[in-house]
């Protein structure tokens, strides 16, 4: 079993600090509305709840610089 550690910090309203074992993030945006999420590790997530369980979700991922 591996030992996971995750914690988010609220730090207005609607802008939350994630920080976990590798990487942290902050998200923008509340319950209602979308949802920005920039990560440390360049990953950039677009989200949003739908009626009905439903969800929307889009991720982009930054490419490094010497990739080609």
């Amino acid at each position: 079993m591996s030992i996971t550690f995750r914690k988010s910090y609220r730090i207005f309203p609607g802008v939350r600090l994630n920080i976990n074992r590798k990487s942290w993030s902050i998200t923008l945006g509340g319950k209602h509305g979308p949802r920005h999420t920039i990560s440390s590790t360049g990953r950039r997530t677009t989200s949003m709840d739908l009626p009905g369980g439903f969800g929307w979700r889009k991720t982009t991922t930054r490419r490094a610089r010497g990739d080609n």
